[in-house]
């Protein structure tokens, strides 16, 4: 059986695995990937890139080639809900609610003063052969598909894993520094007796993937509507299309339908029994569509107990899964990737200790859990819609197109049935307008030096997202120039494992200390001072954010966020402080755990 060494196995070839990879490259971390299936997903499934997402892929170089294939603000910035796409009934095609999303229409000016991308639409199935792609361009030869993991187990010193090429049967034995595990929790975690804590098989959802022609009835700038049939209660009573390109707006080619069906129930999954919904629910009886996949799935609401369990490290939908509301289970994966690929880069450059690897724990995991739950919370409250138009599930029909007729008609009570919806319709705004859950969250221990401010009150409803440098958060963004070139605060680091101290105009001592601490501790630290080097603030917004006084600085990790600052003048001491704190890592509240067997034969 043939021996590799490697310093980090990544187990899976998904988004977050792939993603995993370029960054491990970037950061001159040698590793490989091994993923089962012999190539990338054909179900577009997830599909909204959110702008934490696309900051990452702008720090790593994928932004440009996500952007090409995706679709554009234009094209997503709008949800809608409507009886049906189309027929000739008196109820059919009246639209009931419309609303702004992921940074479209009214949106679009605050959620780009705030990122310097925007958010973008691009199926699964459609990004992870760019990821593949440049995972293979800058690791050659080390991305393996059609390879299956056999077993894993971490020796405390190190971890071995069995995998097999899936088409020779050949058996490879691999020794690793660390894993990461992103295999969707079907293998690893299970097999390490890490319980997945939460509800699992909330809702049953059958997804049609089809292509037809719909650019009669499809508006340019909507990327989902939602069908809610008034006249009827049965399961295909109501569901959400979603544009799947490649062509974005009313030119879409392809389609993924998903609808609700009740647990333990058969709706007849067959192609022809699908093409029958579809044109059922949206009124369209002549249409043929083309039937590409249907896959059932239950949504999930589930958060690993831990994240690291010795040298292993679940990532993705092996440690979070989530209902697709809000659109943060891919994105939350992606960031996970993020947080972990520099710590690792540390650990094994001998830059930093292994304990700084119990941060991606103790940062991602209550992000995770938000996120999860946020995303039930959202997906939960599309139960109020019916009943804001005064229906509910047992109304006979009869009392059903009675209630409908006056919801529409122009009467003085019609009106102030459309009134009370939109109302209540206007609370879908935590799923579309989840500005603070993409960009807010703050890491409430982990690699990072507290400074005792209080964090900025949260918006209860998760849209109102207020910039802040205080340490744990994101760091703002705002644009700085040099000698021309327009730079966003988060260029700074760019696609490295260096640090960045960003210093006010009357901070040039600590040009100096961050200097000797770079050498001192084996890091790069870029030293950014306003004023100094031919950087200048243009508008006043980053001055206007930093939170610090000009004699200032803040200390910017690899990944973006802040991990100290000084708010009024130079503490060359506590900045040595925060940078051994931050390559230390916490102290462990608990042993970790060696020597555990996941699975195998």
């Amino acid at each position: 059986m043939t021996t590799i060494n490697v310093p980090v196995l990544v187990i899976g070839g998904g988004p977050v695995g792939l993603t995993s990879s370029v960054l491990l490259s970037d950061l001159g971390v040698d590793h490989l990937l091994v993923e089962r299936r012999d190539a990338p997903s054909p179900l577009p499934k997830a599909h909204v890139l959110n702008q934490r997402t696309m900051e990452i892929f702008r720090q790593h170089g994928l932004a440009d080639a996500v952007a090409e294939s995706a679709a554009r603000m234009q094209s997503i910035g709008r949800v809608r809900y409507q009886t049906s796409l189309a027929g000739d009934g008196p109820f059919d095609g009246r639209q009931l609610f419309q609303i702004d999303a992921f940074g479209g229409g009214e949106l679009h000016d605050r959620y780009a003063v705030d990122s310097p991308e925007l958010s973008y639409n691009l199926p699964q199935s459609r990004l992870e052969p760019i990821l593949k792609q440049h995972a293979e361009d800058r690791g050659p030869g080390r991305i393996l598909f059609a390879h299956e993991l056999v077993s894993v187990t971490d020796h405390g010193d190190e971890v071995v894993a069995v995998v097999r090429n899936g088409q020779t049967g050949q058996q490879f034995t691999m020794h690793a520094d660390y894993v990461i595990a992103a295999d969707g929790g079907r293998t690893v975690g299970p097999g390490l007796g890490v319980d997945m804590e939460g509800r699992s098989g909330l809702i049953d959802i059958l997804s049609t993937h089809f292509s037809a022609d719909l650019s009669r009835w499809w508006p340019d700038d909507t990327l989902m509507t939602w069908f809610l049939d008034p006249l009827r209660a049965d399961a295909y009573s109501s569901g959400c299309l979603v544009a799947v390109g490649p062509t974005w707006g009313a030119g879409s080619e392809e389609w993924n339908l998903h609808v609700a069906v009740p647990a333990g129930s058969d709706p007849g999954a067959g192609e022809d029994a699908m093409a029958a919904h579809i044109r059922e629910l949206l009124h369209l009886p002549e249409l043929e569509p083309t039937i590409h996949r249907v896959n059932r799935w239950s949504i999930e609401s589930v958060v690993a107990e831990r994240y690291r369990v010795g040298r292993i490290l679940l990532a993705g939908d092996a440690a979070h899964r989530h209902s697709p509301a809000t659109g943060l289970g891919l994105n939350t994966g992606v960031q996970d990737a993020h947080n972990l690929a520099w710590k690792l880069a540390a650990v094994l450059g001998g830059q930093a200790s292994d304990t700084l690897l119990d941060s991606y724990e103790s940062e991602r995991r209550p992000a995770g859990l938000r996120n999860v739950q946020w995303a039930t919370f959202a997906a939960m409250n599309h139960d109020v819609l019916l009943p804001a138009m005064g229906l509910t599930a047992s109304m006979p029909t009869q009392l059903r197109a009675a209630v409908i007729a006056q919801y529409f008609e122009d009467s003085p009570i019609g009106a102030s049935r459309r009134a009370r919806a939109a109302e209540i319709f206007r609370t879908q705004r935590i799923t579309y307008h989840a500005h603070n859950l993409e960009l807010g969250f703050a890491y409430p221990a982990g690699a990072f030096v507290p400074d005792g401010t209080p964090a900025p009150v949260a918006d209860p409803m998760g849209s109102t997202y207020l910039p802040t440098s205080r340490p744990g958060h994101r760091l703002p963004h705002a644009w700085l120039e040099r000698d021309g070139e327009r730079l966003s605060t988060h260029d700074l680091t760019g696609p490295s494992s260096r640090f960045v101290l960003l210093v006010g105009p009357d901070g040039n001592a600590w040009r100096s200390a961050a200097e000797q601490l770079a050498h001192k501790y084996a890091v790069a630290i870029e030293t950014v001072q306003l004023g100094h080097g031919g950087w200048t603030d243009p508008d006043g917004r980053w001055t206007a954010l930093a939170e610090v006084d000009p004699a200032g600085a803040i200390l910017v990790r690899p990944d973006n966020h802040v991990a100290w600052r000084s708010r009024t003048d130079s503490d060359s001491e506590g900045l040595s402080r925060a940078v051994e704190s931050v390559l230390r890592g916490p102290t462990r509240s608990e042993e970790r755990h060696d020597g555990n067997e996941a699975f195998g034969d």
